[in-house]
Parts: C-alpha cells; sequence; structure tokens
C-alpha cells in the first residue's frame, strides 16, 4: 500500500510498491488533489489505488497477463516481417539519440547495426519510439533477428513490460549487434551483453558489438584475424561465468584479452552513477 500522507497536493512519479525495481525506477504515478482526495497508476502492472481522508486507501489489482508470442513459426534466418521491419527503420535520432545521450552512452556510426523506429507497437498496445538492432551470425553475418527497446528521452525504458524484446520464433543463438560494422574491426574489439553497456565500453575501447546476453557473449566465437578482445563484464554470477568462458577461448587461441570489473552491474551503471 502507498503511503499517502508522505506526499504533497500534486502530481509525483514514485516507486510502485507491487512491481518496484528500486527508488529510481519511478513506474507509478500518483496525483492527490487539493481536498486530500487522490489516485495512483502504475504504466507496468497497472495496479491503481484510490485515497479518501474519510475511508482511507483502495488498492485494485488487474489479473496478471501474458504476452503472446507473436509467431509459433520458427525462423532460422530474419523471416520477411523482420526484414520489413529493419527497412522501415531509420538512422538513430530523435529519442533514441536523446535517450542514448541521457545513458552517456557512444553514439554508434550509421553504417553499424542499430536503428530506430519513432512509433514500435508494442504487443500490450504501447506505441512509442524503439531502438531495433539487427542480429546478424558472428560469424557467416546471417540475419538472425531483431533486438526491440522501447525507450524514453530521459533515459528511462518505456513504461511497458518488458521494454526489451526479440522477434518471437527467431534464432538468436550466435547472434551478435554489430553497433560497429565489419570494416571497424581490424586489430581488435570489445563486446558485452547489452547494447547501453557495449557503447559504454566504447568510450574506452571501439569498435563494440552486443552479445545480447550471457549465453551469446560465453559462446562468442574466436574471429580469426581479431588480435585483441575487451570483454565489458556483467557484475552478476552469470556475467562473470560467461566473460571467463569466452575469454578462456580467446586466449587459448592466442589472442590477447581483457576482462572489466566494477563493483556496479555494468558499465552503463558506472557510468550513471557517475554522472549523478
Amino acid at each position: 500500500m502507498i503511503e499517502w500522507n508522505r506526499y504533497d497536493v500534486g502530481k509525483h512519479r514514485v516507486s510502485c510498491p507491487a512491481c518496484g525495481r528500486g527508488e529510481r525506477d519511478k513506474s507509478l504515478g500518483l496525483t492527490i488533489e487539493a481536498d486530500g482526495k487522490g489516485v495512483a497508476h502504475c504504466f507496468r502492472c497497472s495496479l491503481t489505488e484510490s485515497y479518501r481522508p474519510e475511508s482511507g486507501a483502495r488498492l485494485s489489482m488487474p489479473p496478471a497477463h501474458r504476452i503472446k508470442a507473436e509467431t509459433t513459426q520458427k525462423h532460422e534466418t530474419l523471416s520477411d516481417y523482420g526484414r520489413d521491419l529493419w527497412r522501415d527503420c531509420r538512422p538513430l535520432s530523435g529519442v533514441a539519440v536523446d535517450y542514448l545521450n541521457a545513458r552517456h552512452c557512444v553514439i554508434p556510426p550509421v553504417d553499424g547495426d542499430l536503428r530506430c523506429h519513432p512509433a514500435l507497437k508494442h504487443p500490450t498496445g504501447h506505441t512509442g519510439p524503439a531502438l531495433v538492432g539487427l542480429i546478424t551470425d558472428a560469424e557467416t553475418r546471417q540475419p538472425l533477428s531483431l533486438h526491440r527497446t522501447w525507450v524514453q528521452a530521459d533515459c528511462r525504458k518505456a513504461e511497458v513490460d518488458p521494454p526489451r524484446l526479440l522477434l518471437g520464433g527467431h534464432r538468436k543463438q550466435g547472434g551478435v549487434i554489430r553497433l560497429w560494422p565489419d570494416e571497424a574491426v581490424t586489430a581488435g574489439l570489445g563486446i558485452a551483453e547489452g547494447i547501453e553497456t557495449a557503447l559504454s565500453l566504447a568510450w574506452a575501447h571501439a569498435p563494440v558489438w552486443a552479445c545480447i546476453d550471457a549465453g551469446n557473449l560465453a559462446a562468442f566465437p574466436y574471429l580469426a584475424g581479431v588480435e585483441c578482445l575487451v570483454i565489458g563484464a556483467d557484475n552478476d554470477p552469470a556475467g562473470k561465468a560467461a566473460a571467463d568462458t569466452c575469454a578462456q577461448r580467446w586466449a587459448a587461441a592466442g589472442a590477447e584479452v581483457y576482462v572489466t570489473r566494477q563493483a556496479e552491474n555494468d558499465l552503463n551503471d558506472v557510468l550513471m552513477e557517475v554522472a549523478a
């Protein structure tokens, strides 16, 4: 339940008592009128609570819903729908750039595989700006899937759950998002799980690619001709184990390998903490 007496008359953004992920996760909008009445609604889990001075708070929690899979068909390569969506995307601009700048990320080159869509529909019905990354096979460059992140200009992801989605029914194993094109990869390469983490690593080492998750990073294959690999490791058990597995593979192939270590969960958290 919300502690209504903590808030003054007006509009507030606070952490949801049901699904909040910390004080900085302000997914719940709360309004208190001059007569003391109030209403609150969470844009993620749809929790709704009303308050009357004479009767107290009343909570309403809708039944949980599941997002339907976008397709049950399995695609080993990017489907026609995915190719059409990728063609509809445009070079990074507008809210997408504002989001990356607010998260203190390096803006990747226009010939990389990160674009944006100004009004992409989410399975929940929300329509808004999104980052769209093309996932290609790390070795063959074959297009596999798309990675979508609905964003806002103020460094937060859109208030939808989940704010990140892969295309349903598509393979992502063995894939990466080439934030810099292959032509930029000469002697060295940086990798990380997430897009924002990779673009944070890029301040110190570029070009960079995003591996999407720990499983893909752990399996990231040795690429002949790349002499140095820098891994922006996430500071959790899965992230550290994935980085170590990948580092061992590359070191065994004769490459020079560096792995980042930080107290925060990832490199982007470090930048956000420093800038706060």
